[in-house]
């Protein structure tokens, strides 16, 4: 499980570097069109997030000096998946008014 966490990890840290690099390119440019976060929209940085914490979530709970399960690591992993969706849904909806 601990390729399954870290490649899900790397794919959602670079899908990350290209949403935040790609708007600040856009902004910087005056471009706002070209910017992936309104590409992807909120649906897409959902995803996005999900990735992010469901790798580290799970790479953090397999690494745990408690050696656990890989069942109770999975869990942990969709506990913090779950948890970076909800918080991504929170703060975009904050910032949007």
């Amino acid at each position: 499980m601990v390729k399954a966490y870290a490649t899900t990890l790397a794919l959602g840290l670079v899908a990350l570097a290209v949403v935040v690099l790609g708007g600040l390119f856009a902004s910087s440019t005056g471009r706002e069109g070209s910017d992936p976060g309104h590409k992807v929209g909120l649906t897409g940085k959902a995803v996005i997030a999900g990735g992010v914490g469901f790798g580290m979530g799970g790479l953090s709970a397999e690494f745990s000096p408690l050696d656990l399960d890989w069942g109770v690591s999975l869990g942990i992993a969709i506990v913090a998946a779950a948890l970076s969706v909800l918080w991504v849904r929170y703060a975009v909806r904050q910032a949007e008014g």
